[in-house]
């Protein structure tokens, strides 16, 4: 949480996009090193840079493959599908000179991105010595992009970082989450797991998406001309970075004093302007795009405090990075998936029946971004704390969304998610509602203790359901479960229209789930 900001001044930026043309020796980018782990079923790209002209060879698991560089120095090879192999093995590249990688492995590659609870690192969750004293597994591999940079322009390598295999000395200061995911896909699917941790917190999720995402988005065109005319060679251009600049020292220093003061990062300062549309892409092009194009089979998002007073508008921008980030990667027809981790439960609960306060909308378009192909969700509202914007309880979440993965990769016969909402029908003065992901069937539930399984509680009422009538008056409601659906209704509404659940910044007693013990997520029916 206290990695050491670097930027990427305009002056400077010839030294930081790191291209080498012109360079005697071939060159790999940051993300090849000793320990890799390779991405199996697809063409894995390796690539890199040196002279002018100059033919570079691939070696990997018997196979050779040869590219030539092009006037910039460029070079890309694509090695044919490979099998996942726990082998370790070496990848040698030739031109006037030989670099020798070992201990190479093939599997699934996952990054892992967003702001602080992603960047949370495993030793500080529940139970953290335990875990990092049981975390060897050397089939797993962990890559952490080091530092908290920016760059006005789109650089070709991140800044730095090398595969380590996992166990307790790596995985400490790695992301828990992104940890839990991997270690639970890796377990029940004996694969080799790759992990790419990319993350900066209190961060915005603008400076993540790159120009082509906000392009493929009409309702972000004013985010997308900024970014199009924005030039860093220009007076304007430079005066605007090195503002940009500026305020990431500000908020860096403010947020360092807010630690030493002993608030915790919990209080870290309000995310600067350089993280909205003040600077969006700077993030991405240092600490994303280096990455591009190597072969991932999906990502992990653990992001939208620093976005939690928008509706709608995070949808957008959620379809601008998914569709930005493929875009980038051009996997083709296959396809990167993309789990995201809906916010969890924060701050005081109150009684209005009508929500919409605090991180209800945002959740609302979280859900709503399950409409993009390929993507999953981990609902958490159950694992929260009303003092603390960091749940410790990581070990669920990444539990959460390795659910996804192993349906969706390993197509196994599982339900990935607790009840998603579909629809309503009315019936004369009540509402049922239809779910998706209902499993074995919907049960009250008690909130979850730590790290133990969520008992159900026989005979319970639900609660946190709204219903309102045609006057947009909302009334707290009876609420049954009949089968796989929920039966809504109040004596204060005759005509029901629309029905709310848990719609409410922390919606801390809501407690639908199914009989798997997975949370049914906020939604509302309505677009009031």
């Amino acid at each position: 949480m206290t990695r050491s900001l670097f930027t990427c001044s305009v002056a400077a930026l010839a030294v930081c996009a790191l291209t080498s043309a012109g360079s005697a020796d071939v060159r790999l980018p940051e993300i090849f090193s000793n320990h890799m782990l390779l991405q199996r079923g697809l063409e894995a790209p390796v690539w890199g840079w040196a002279d002018a002209g100059e033919e570079v060879s691939v070696q990997f698991a018997g196979q050779t493959k040869v590219a030539r560089a092009d006037a910039n120095g460029k070079w890309i090879s694509r090695l044919t599908s490979l099998e996942a192999s726990s082998e370790g093995r070496s990848l040698v590249v030739k031109g006037k000179n030989t670099i020798t990688l070992s201990d190479v492995l093939v599997g699934d590659v996952w990054i892992c991105s967003g702001q602080s609870n992603m960047e949370w690192a495993t030793r500080s969750v529940i139970n953290a010595q335990d875990e990092i004293k049981a975390a060897d597994f050397p089939n797993i591999r962990l890559f952490d992009v080091p530092g908290h940079t920016t760059a006005a322009t789109a650089q070709s390598d991140v800044p730095g970082g090398n595969w380590q295999r996992c166990n307790p000395d790596s995985v400490a200061n790695f992301s828990a989450v992104g940890y839990f995911f991997g270690r639970q896909f890796h377990r029940e699917t004996g694969v080799p797991v790759g992990l790419l941790g990319t993350n900066w917190g209190g961060t915005r999720i603008e400076p993540w998406i790159p120009p082509a995402g906000f392009r493929l988005v009409p309702d972000l065109k004013g985010i997308a001309d900024q970014v199009d005319k924005f030039d860093p060679t220009t007076d304007a251009g430079k005066a605007t970075w090195h503002a940009h600049l500026k305020e990431v020292e500000a908020w860096v220093a403010k947020t360092r004093s807010s630690l030493t003061a002993g608030n915790g990062v919990s209080n870290r300062p309000t995310t600067p302007g350089f993280a909205n549309a003040g600077q969006p892409t700077a993030i991405y092009n240092s600490m994303v795009h280096g990455l591009a194009p190597y072969g991932v089979r999906g990502a992990l998002w653990y992001q939208g405090e620093s976005n939690g007073n928008e509706g709608v508008s995070y949808f957008h921008k959620m379809q601008a990075l998914i569709n930005g980030w493929r875009q980038v990667w051009g996997q083709g027809e296959f396809p990167l998936y993309f789990y995201f981790v809906q916010l969890a439960d924060f701050q005081q609960p109150n009684d209005n029946p009508a929500g919409g306060d605090g991180w209800a909308r945002i959740r609302e378009a979280q859900r709503q971004s399950l409409t993009i192909p390929h993507t999953g969700m981990a609902v958490i509202t159950d694992i929260g704390a009303a003092n603390d914007i960091h749940p410790r309880n990581k070990q669920d979440v990444g539990h959460r969304l390795a659910l996804w993965a192993l349906r969706d990769v390993a197509k196994k016969d599982i339900v990935p998610s607790g009840p998603l909402f579909k629809s309503i029908k009315v019936e004369g003065p009540a509402i049922r509602v239809y779910f998706e992901h209902t499993a074995s069937g919907l049960i009250v539930g008690k909130r979850k203790n730590g790290l133990k399984p969520t008992p159900e509680v026989k005979g319970g009422t639900l609660k946190r359901f709204a219903i309102a009538g045609e006057d947009k008056q909302w009334h707290w409601a009876d609420a049954k479960i009949d089968g796989d659906t929920v039966v809504v209704s109040s004596k204060e509404v005759q005509k029901p229209v629309a029905v709310r659940y848990g719609f409410t910044m922390n919606p801390e007693d809501a407690n639908l789930y199914n009989k798997e013990g997975l949370p049914a997520s906020p939604f509302r029916s309505d677009d009031w």
